[in-house]
Parts: C-alpha cells; sequence; structure tokens
C-alpha cells in the first residue's frame, strides 16, 4: 500500500490539489453559506479528472507496463484499483479541507431569506442546518470525484494517452456545466448538485444526477479491466 501510495500520489500531486483548495477558497467569491457546494463542486471534478487521468497511462509512459504484463491480470487491476482509491481518498479529504477554508478567508453568512430566514433569527436552528449542507455536500462531492476520476482514467487507458482521455472530459465537463446541459438534462444533469433548487432546502430531486453519476461509475469500473486487456 506504501508503493502504491508513492507512486499514485507523489509530492507535487498533493501540492498542487492543496493549492488549488486554497486558491478557489480564495478568488471564488460567495455570500451565503450554500453556495460553497455550488462553487466547489463542478472544480473538484476537473480537478479529479486531471489527477486521475495517468492512473494507469504512467505505467506505459514509464515503460513499466512491459513488467506489469508479467503479473496475473487480477493483480494488475487491483493495483490500479488501489491506485485510484488512494487518490479518490485524497482529493475527497482536499474537498472537505476547501469547504472550511471558504469560512476562514470569506466568512459567508448563514442564510438569507424564505425556508433559510430561520436560520438567521434562531441561532438553534442554524448549526444543525450548516451541518446539513455540509453532509450534503460530502455526499455529492463522494460521488462527483468518483464518477470523473473513474471516468478520466477509463478514456486514458481507452486512448492510451492521458491529454486524450482528460480532453474528452473537459468536453463533457464544459456540457454539463452550463445553462444549455442543466436545461437539457435537469435533474439528470452530471452536476445536479451545483443546479438544485436552493429556495427548497427539503427538494432532493438533485439525487437523480447523482445517481446517473454512480451508474456510469459502475459501467466504467466493469469496462476498464476489459480496456487494459484490449489495449494493454
Amino acid at each position: 500500500m506504501i508503493c502504491e501510495w508513492k507512486i499514485s500520489l507523489p509530492l507535487p500531486k498533493q501540492a498542487y490539489a492543496i493549492f488549488f483548495a486554497v486558491v478557489i477558497s480564495l478568488v471564488r467569491g460567495v455570500t451565503y453559506t450554500y453556495e460553497i457546494g455550488i462553487a466547489l463542486e463542478a472544480p473538484m471534478a476537473i480537478l479529479a479528472a486531471s489527477f486521475c487521468a495517468d492512473t494507469y497511462t504512467q505505467e506505459i509512459t514509464s515503460k513499466r507496463s512491459e513488467i506489469q504484463r508479467l503479473y496475473p491480470m487480477k493483480k494488475r487491476i487491483a493495483a490500479i484499483y488501489k491506485r485510484i482509491a488512494l487518490q479518490e481518498l485524497f482529493l475527497f479529504a482536499v474537498a472537505a479541507i476547501a469547504y472550511g477554508l471558504f469560512y476562514v478567508f470569506q466568512n459567508p453568512q448563514t442564510a438569507v431569506a424564505g425556508p433559510y430566514a430561520a436560520a438567521c433569527v434562531n441561532p438553534g436552528y442554524a448549526q444543525p442546518y450548516e451541518c446539513g449542507l455540509f453532509l450534503g455536500y460530502l455526499a455529492a462531492v463522494a460521488v462527483t470525484l468518483v464518477f470523473w476520476g473513474l471516468l478520466s482514467n477509463l478514456l486514458a487507458c481507452l486512448f492510451r494517452n492521458m491529454w486524450t482521455g482528460l480532453g474528452c472530459c473537459l468536453l463533457l465537463w464544459l456540457m454539463a456545466d452550463s445553462t444549455a446541459g442543466n436545461r437539457c438534462l435537469g435533474v439528470w444533469n452530471l452536476f445536479s448538485y451545483t443546479f438544485r433548487n436552493i429556495t427548497d432546502d427539503g427538494d432532493m430531486s438533485w439525487l437523480c444526477g447523482k445517481a446517473a453519476c454512480i451508474g456510469i461509475a459502475m459501467a466504467a469500473v466493469w469496462l476498464l479491466p476489459k480496456v487494459i486487456v484490449r489495449r494493454g
């Protein structure tokens, strides 16, 4: 496991992920706390895509894949999944830290009018409201990280090129994180949490988009061994 950590999470990778979290919390302005998750979901998605795209292609570029071919296929696939899991856990920690940094640097207000007004006038309601926002964000960003990380790695393996896989993910990211994408896909958008109805904290229809992400991620897990066998 230590060996997989060193391969998949070298210090430069860790440094730029942490630097990214600090910069986004400084430059992405928010006024209210419910905007923090909106500000973070799409950027964390593209970070996950760039972070995981080279999980296996680095073996090809470094010529280590020639040695890996001597290992049983199960061992090769298990090593890839371990590396992806380590990267995803690290990114999840970065996403949680980035959420807290918004409080440190910007001190956003608790809520606005409407159904959120109670949090402004009732201190007893504010704390559970903020906890609920944070837990909802963690659930959404966990799915987002896994989806984009697995997809970028799968596409990179398919094309045997990290940049091609990352470019395909970027195109999908641009389409999904747009008004047109939200209009076409609605609650099934890959970024349904970002485009959720913020005036109704009881509306959980955004879970449909996360369910779609989970379904596609499961398909990516199933397809990855087949792609590795065919593409080497």
